[in-house]
């Protein structure tokens, strides 16, 4: 990816791609990755952020990360020297994007690719640096189990989202009881197995909306009859319908993110 210097203390790395993957690297310097459109997923040994373009994730120095998307993404890195950041996250973390942040974003950007007076970079830096918000961590997040067998099984899951898995199956796949494999299962992620697989549909939902297919073929991607019952689960678990989680009004530019968290 090319780098670009935006000031005398970030570096701006540009992206413009369809199905990106970095593969798992490092930076001496902090990172601020922001997808200026479609969605981007920022992947660390605790866990994958998956970043529609009204939140960022900051990644510390020295954190072992890749970045991807499944289809086509804008988004631009910041990279900041640790010691200029004072009182910021040691761990990887959400950032709100609020407007100016994101027109500061843009303009470090544009600064780097077309170089003008030293101090507008200073000051658009400074900016930033103040204007960065880390909102509490949305309980929007899956867990996946330390218990080899049962991380096996979660992921087995995960693939194959349409595939409707009784509690009793799940159980029988690692030949335990019931009320075995609920404790197990509710010790190793802190869910029960009921709201730990429609998390992991919902995750799954909301790359494919980002990708723009209808309501109807994610539902039915996903393991629902129909839209209303998909439509249904979506208001629940984030407040709004799936149309208005990825409208785009005046003066903000998408959702929430998702935080899927290993233990």
């Amino acid at each position: 990816m090319p780098e670009q210097t935006a000031s005398d203390r970030i570096v701006v790395v540009s992206q413009d791609a369809h199905c990106f993957a970095s593969g798992r690297h490092t930076h001496e310097q902090a990172q601020l990755i922001y997808a200026i459109s479609g969605v981007v997923s920022v992947t660390t040994t605790d866990g994958t952020w998956v970043v529609p373009p009204s939140r960022a994730v900051w990644v510390p120095a020295g954190i072992g990360h890749e970045t991807k998307s499944h289809a086509t993404v804008q988004f631009r890195a910041l990279l900041i020297d640790p010691a200029d950041v004072k009182g910021l996250p040691g761990v990887c973390a959400v950032v709100e994007v609020r407007p100016l942040l994101r027109e500061l974003i843009l303009r470090l950007a544009a600064l780097a690719e077309r170089p003008g007076s030293a101090d507008l970079g200073r000051v658009v830096t400074l900016l930033l640096l103040l204007e960065l918000s880390f909102p509490p961590v949305e309980p929007l997040n899956l867990p996946t189990p330390q218990h080899a067998q049962l991380a096996r099984l979660c992921e087995w899951i995960q693939s194959d989202p349409v595939r409707a898995v009784s509690l009793e199956e799940a159980a029988s796949a690692l030949h335990m009881s019931r009320s075995s494999f609920m404790r197990l299962f509710k010790r190793e992620t802190g869910m029960s197995f009921a709201h730990w697989r429609q998390q992991a549909r919902l995750l799954g939902a909301l790359s494919l909306l980002a990708d723009g297919q209808s309501i109807l073929n994610v539902a039915l991607a996903c393991g629902y009859d129909s839209p209303s019952a998909f439509s249904a689960m979506f208001r629940r678990s984030l407040g709004r319908s799936p149309s208005e989680y990825f409208a785009r009004p005046a003066g903000d530019q998408g959702s929430d993110p998702v935080l899927v968290r290993r233990r």
